[in-house]
């Protein structure tokens, strides 16, 4: 029997506040992080996503407060990511209230962190996010990015998603930094690509414009589908969406 697909509306945190850019840049204020949060999951979210998207970039952990605040206003799974660089990070976060934590530039610096955390609190905990965009000299075409896509880490997006599931990833929240805020659609190209060589849950990331860019992603593989922009300025509500999916034939929650 087939899973029911997620919709996940993402945080994108920045000193606290809730913002949203277009390809991580000219950030502007979306709100309250504890305010959005319950609006979403009064509307039906699956999940919410929580980066704190300053937080490798400045070198710092991630805001743990607003974490633990978001978590005593909602009851339904919260992943939370941004400067996660070993077990006892994760570990901190799950106390504050996560029940997944993303990585991203603390794993491509130090892969084996993977398997400490896939040892230490099972997979499942643990989501790899890929920020990749397409690169000329990558295997795939596609490669990862890190510090909200400012910098290249010369790596393979695909190769680098393959490494990490083997080390213990239990999911991989892929985001196209090409398509990110552009409401243009998910970038298709990308999930069928990641699609092909991971077989954990994918959750597709960047890009989302209309009801019927979740169902082509949903279409092409993904498990899950996250966003933020038209959900954040009212564009699309969560209900919107998992109608629509509802109607091309899909199981959501």
């Amino acid at each position: 029997m087939a899973v029911a697909l997620r919709v996940i509306p993402c945080l994108d945190v920045h000193d606290g506040r809730v913002v949203k850019g277009v390809n991580f840049t000219n950030l502007r204020d979306a709100g309250d992080p504890v305010e959005l949060a319950a609006r979403y999951s009064a509307e039906g979210a699956d999940e919410l996503t929580f980066l704190d998207i300053s937080a490798s970039a400045d070198g710092r952990a991630t805001t743990r407060d607003v974490v633990a605040r978001c978590a005593e206003t909602v009851f339904i799974p919260l992943t939370v990511g941004g400067g996660v660089r070993d077990v006892s990070d994760v570990d901190a976060l799950l106390r504050s209230g996560a029940d997944k934590v993303g990585i991203n530039t603390g794993a491509l610096a130090r892969p084996a962190v993977i398997d400490e955390i896939a040892a230490r609190f099972g997979n499942q905990v643990l989501v790899l996010s890929v920020d990749a965009r397409r690169k000329d000299g990558m295997p795939s075409g596609f490669g990862v990015t890190t510090h909200g896509g400012r910098k290249s880490a010369g790596v393979d997006a695909l190769e680098w998603a393959k490494e990490a599931v083997d080390r213990g990833v239990g999911e991989i929240l892929l985001n196209s930094m090409d398509a990110d805020g552009t409401t243009d659609g998910f970038d298709l190209e990308m999930l069928t690509a990641m699609r092909a060589v991971v077989d954990v849950p994918l959750i597709a990331s960047g890009g989302a414009g209309t009801v019927e860019h979740f169902v082509e992603a949903a279409r092409t593989g993904a498990d899950a589908l996250l966003a933020a922009s038209v959900f954040h300025y009212g564009t699309l509500t969560v209900h919107d969406v998992k109608a629509g999916l509802r109607e091309a034939g899909f199981d959501v929650r």
